[in-house]
């Protein structure tokens, strides 16, 4: 890994921790709209971003109430589901589709912080299915939103070539 990427990989996990702080009490449980996901849409960009992401989640979650089992599965949704959308990305070049699939990919593996929900708080097995809704919902209208706006900022910014 060169100096611009090491770089780059801690301006976007200073980002994506700085964004998640700015709404943490939003950031983390059952509702959550950690307005710092978009971010996993720069997968679609460059695959490098992946380890700039992954930190930024990682450090985010230290901060979580939920501790260990954010670390553990926050750390690994993020890390399953951008190296899906990064094989995604071998497949679909158009970055419009691939951010599209991306916020689809990203809000259905929500049932992995379903899961660790219901293991945190012990919630009855049979409230998975709304755990998930709601922390897919929050992630979908991130996601979703994000779309737009990278698009923008990458007309200015050239992700592709920052890293």
């Amino acid at each position: 890994m060169n100096i611009k990427t090491m770089a780059t990989s801690g301006i976007i996990a200073a980002l994506y921790v700085a964004v998640s702080m700015l709404v943490a009490p939003f950031a983390f449980g059952a509702f959550q709209f950690r307005i710092s996901e978009m971010f996993n849409h720069l997968i679609v960009f460059n695959k490098k971003y992946f380890f700039g992401i992954v930190i930024g989640v990682f450090i985010t979650n230290l901060f979580s109430p939920l501790g260990l089992y954010d670390l553990t599965f926050g750390v690994g949704h993020s890390l399953i589901t951008l190296s899906i959308s990064i094989l995604i990305g071998k497949v679909v070049k158009d970055q419009l589709w691939h951010m599209i699939l991306n916020t689809i990919l990203f809000t259905f593996t929500m049932f992995i912080i379903a899961i660790e929900l219901h293991l945190y708080f012990d919630i009855p097995g049979s409230l998975f299915y709304e755990t998930w809704y709601t922390v897919a919902l929050g992630e979908f209208v991130v996601m979703a939103v994000g779309i737009p706006l990278m698009l923008a900022l990458n007309k200015r910014l050239k992700f592709k070539e920052l890293i």
